[in-house]
């Protein structure tokens, strides 16, 4: 589900802390509205689970994602899937359709991806997906550049993430010469199935690395406490504040 290279990634770990992310993928599945027969390529395919719907819709589905470890977890579901980076599709009016889940917010500069995407569709194709959006993990965010600032490292050169606005995204896809169909922003508390730390092991793993290994538990509980408030609710559940951005943008017809 990720572009950044020097974010690890566990397999085993995603899907016991982050099964979420394709469970909650159904809604992106239906605008993109598969139909047998097409060739879809799947952006950022992660584990697969949301490719195999792709599959059993009927399609042709090429799924990509630049982790490894998580490109075998594909293969395993018996989906056809390749160790790329989204930032360097190599595809040429291939696609009827470009689908994205989760993903894009890794991968920067965002451009670059819809350059690959805009080259990877045949004319009127769809690029359809979801990412995180303006405000995504915000409490999670701040207490994670906070407990890196309190031990004199800058957050900014090493936070993977980008999350983008309505306004700012659509300005890529119409800078590039997509016809934007429909760009919403709205917020999706989601809940997770374990304590915070799982997720932060899952997804925060780059501001970790950044500390000596024996630092990194003090670290996590900093983090942990400083979201507690907003975070976990009377009964002990956790609740992520993510924001999403979710899309369709066509390419033209007539495009060349």
């Amino acid at each position: 589900m990720t572009f950044l290279r020097n974010q690890g990634w566990d397999p085993r770990a995603y899907s016991d802390n982050a099964r979420f992310v394709s469970d909650l993928g159904a809604p992106v599945l239906e605008l993109l509205a598969p139909r047998a027969g097409e060739r879809v390529l799947d952006l950022g395919c992660g584990d697969g689970a949301l490719t195999v719907k792709l599959v059993d819709s009927g399609c042709a589905v090429v799924a990509v994602d630049a982790s490894p470890e998580m490109v075998a977890a594909a293969r395993a579901r018996g989906v056809e899937a390749r160790v790329i980076d989204g930032r360097a599709l190599g595809f040429e009016s291939e696609f009827d359709a470009v689908f994205s889940n989760a993903a894009l917010h890794w991968m920067k500069p965002l451009d670059d991806v819809i350059a690959g995407v805009w080259r990877a569709l045949r004319p009127g194709g769809r690029f359809v997906g979801e990412c995180g959006g303006d405000g995504n993990v915000e409490t999670i965010q701040t207490a994670l550049k906070a407990g890196l600032r309190n031990r004199g490292l800058d957050p900014d050169t090493l936070n993977p993430w980008h999350f983008p606005s309505a306004e700012e995204f659509r300005h890529h896809l119409e800078s590039r010469g997509f016809i934007v169909e429909t760009v919403t922003l709205f917020p999706r508390p989601t809940p997770l199935p374990g304590d915070i730390l799982g997720w932060l092991k899952t997804f925060a793993k780059i501001f970790m690395d950044a500390l000596p290994a024996a630092e990194r538990p003090e670290f996590l509980e900093e983090v942990a406490q400083q979201c507690r408030a907003k975070l976990r609710d009377a009964d002990g559940n956790w609740i992520a504040d993510y924001v999403r951005l979710r899309f369709c943008a066509i390419k033209s017809p007539s495009a060349a």
